[in-house]
């Protein structure tokens, strides 16, 4: 398990499609924004708890040609991190 310390603003990249950003927080409580594709299921420990889940129904899909936009940007924001990291 890996335990990190972290200032409202810093996040956490899990892979290339999973982002986890802490946004702040109490003494009790803090605030993470999760963002990662909408087929992932993501559910806090006393949420997944409950027997009667709510169930996600798939979106219309978007075009092919909207798809490789998409990705072509994706790429794009990749290659631009890794020549940062160098």
């Amino acid at each position: 398990m890996l335990k990190l310390t972290l200032k409202p603003g810093d996040y956490i990249d899990i892979g290339e499609n999973i982002r986890v950003v802490f946004s702040g927080g109490s003494a009790n409580n803090i605030h993470l924004l999760v963002d990662a594709p909408r087929e992932m299921n993501i559910a806090r420990s006393s949420a997944e708890r409950k027997s009667n889940r709510t169930h996600y129904y798939k979106e219309q899909g978007i075009s092919e040609q909207a798809q490789k936009e998409i990705a072509a940007i994706l790429m794009r924001e990749r290659r631009s991190r890794l020549e940062e990291a160098r």
